[in-house]
Parts: C-alpha cells; sequence; structure tokens
C-alpha cells in the first residue's frame, strides 16, 4: 500500500483524479488545498485513508508541516504529485514585475520546496515516485503565456537533472505534460482584469484571454483518463522518462520536435565549424 502526496486538490482538477485514483487502488491519500473545506464531503467518504491539508505551496513552513502530518499519519510519502499550480497571461514586456515572481514562486519554486521536503524520507526508504505536473507549454512556449512557459521550461529542466540525481536512491521520476485538459484551470481568467503594462500588446493578451476563457469547460482532455495514463505509464518497465497528455498536447509537441530536429540539421555545418581543427592545439585568435 502506497501514500500518495498531492497538491493543489482543486475539485475537478488532476489533483483530485490523481487523489480517486489512488483510493481505487487501495492506496492512501493526503491531498491540500489552499480551501481544505471544499474537500470536506469527499473526505468524509474515505474515512482514514484519507488526509487532507491546508497548504499554501508556496509557504516553505506550511509545506513542511504538511509532509510531516503525512508522515506522522502514515509513516512516509511514497508518491508525490507536485500538481498545484495556474497559469498567467502577459505579455514579455508588459507582465508587472510583482506577477512574474509570483508565477514563478508558484509553478517553479514551490515545486523545489516539495521536493526537498519528501526526498530525505524516500531516500531513507530507498524508494519512491515523484510526479511533476509540466505542461506542453514546458517544452513549446506559448505567445502571451511566456513567462508560465518559462516556468514550466525551468520545471522540465529541473526534472531531468532530478531522474538522474535519485536513481541510485530508488527513487523514479515522471514529468506529465498535459495539452488543454477539462479542469477549472482557466474558470477565473473571465472575472480577472487584463494586468498589461504595455497597450501595444493588448491587442495579443485580450486574444488570449479571449481563447482560454472560450475554452473554459470544452477542453477536450479528461482529467480522469489523463490520470490513468500516467499510473499505466508509472507500472511500465521501464517507465518513460515524460509523457504528453491529449491528442492535442502531443500533435503539438510533435510539430515543436520536428520543427527543431530540422533547425538542428539546417545548421550541423555552422556548430561543427565551432570547434577546433582536429589536431590543434587549443590557441585561439
Amino acid at each position: 500500500m502506497r501514500t500518495w502526496f498531492i497538491t493543489g486538490g482543486t475539485p475537478g482538477g488532476f489533483g483530485m483524479a490523481y487523489a480517486d485514483a489512488a483510493l481505487e487502488r487501495g492506496d492512501n491519500v493526503v491531498l491540500t488545498a489552499r480551501r481544505p473545506h471544499l474537500l470536506d464531503d469527499w473526505a468524509a467518504r474515505h474515512g482514514d485513508r484519507v488526509l487532507v491539508q491546508p497548504l499554501d505551496v508556496t509557504d516553505p513552513h506550511q509545506t513542511e508541516q504538511a509532509v510531516r502530518a503525512a508522515e506522522d499519519r502514515f509513516g512516509g510519502v511514497d508518491v508525490l504529485v507536485n500538481n498545484a499550480g495556474r497559469g498567467w497571461y502577459g505579455s514579455i514586456e508588459g507582465t508587472p514585475d510583482e506577477d512574474v515572481r509570483a508565477s514563478f514562486e508558484l509553478n517553479f519554486f514551490s515545486v523545489t520546496q516539495m521536493l526537498r521536503a519528501v526526498l530525505p524520507g524516500m531516500r531513507e526508504r530507498g524508494s519512491g515516485w515523484i510526479i511533476t505536473m509540466s505542461s506542453v507549454a514546458g517544452l513549446r512556449s506559448v505567445p502571451g503565456f511566456g513567462y508560465y512557459s518559462a516556468a514550466k521550461h525551468a520545471v522540465e529542466g529541473l526534472t531531468e537533472a532530478l531522474r538522474d540525481e535519485v536513481a541510485p536512491f530508488g527513487v523514479k521520476v515522471l514529468a506529465v505534460e498535459p495539452g488543454a485538459f477539462r479542469t477549472h484551470a482557466y474558470a477565473s481568467f473571465a472575472d480577472e482584469a487584463v494586468n498589461e503594462t504595455v497597450d501595444a500588446y493588448l491587442p495579443l493578451i485580450h486574444t488570449v484571454r479571449s481563447s482560454m476563457v472560450g475554452q473554459d469547460g470544452r477542453q477536450p482532455g479528461d482529467p480522469r483518463r489523463g490520470v490513468r495514463a500516467v499510473l499505466d505509464a508509472m507500472e511500465s518497465t521501464p517507465p518513460p522518462r515524460r509523457i504528453v497528455l491529449g491528442a492535442d498536447g502531443f500533435a503539438a509537441v510533435r510539430e515543436q520536435l520536428t520543427d527543431m530536429t530540422a533547425e538542428l540539421n539546417a545548421s550541423e555545418a555552422a556548430s561543427r565549424s565551432a570547434d577546433f581543427p582536429e589536431g590543434a592545439q587549443g590557441t585561439e585568435d
């Protein structure tokens, strides 16, 4: 029996889908949320197998407290799902500094805090799983979502290095890159004012915002089916390093990689010309 620690437990989102899937497999679940009262009815249905914890993942003290509570209740965390996060739209030039920093605090730095909180226990036990919810935007940047894309690219780089660092301790790492999924990720955008400081980008930002608001509730991805795909990937031998979720996400990533490969090949001669000639002593002009 495993114990799952899942951040971002908003009803209807990926966090809840992971929690339900884990419970169906007979595991224990620690589900965290900034508004834990929204999970009261759900938790009551599962009794002692569930622990709901209040958690703002940008607060390191709360993170440590929540992990200690999980360890006290269930003896340790076997699977961490770093799921909490949200999007920020705005131009690179015109997004206010406070929004840039808030985006990275939530979408990147909170991930590092969670890792540092659970990894000591996993290393000591010699086993564990880290599931990092990235995004297709972590592989292909989206105009108007540049800072969100940058944070997810940072998560991708972190996860790539982490995978090799913790492998000797029996800890496995999987990056998950969803496309557009029918969660509540865009639900608040309709009520938020556009916070763009450079008027020249307003047409782009209004288009991005309208697109996201229009998609809300109609995204093609099903979180529960997506989670099943992740759990199947965890059980495969060997498990993949990453998995893209959703047909739209798959198409976008394949196009990105195809374009990158074509550009890399087209620049091969220039790339190779930058080395010292074979046999040279390494002197510079």
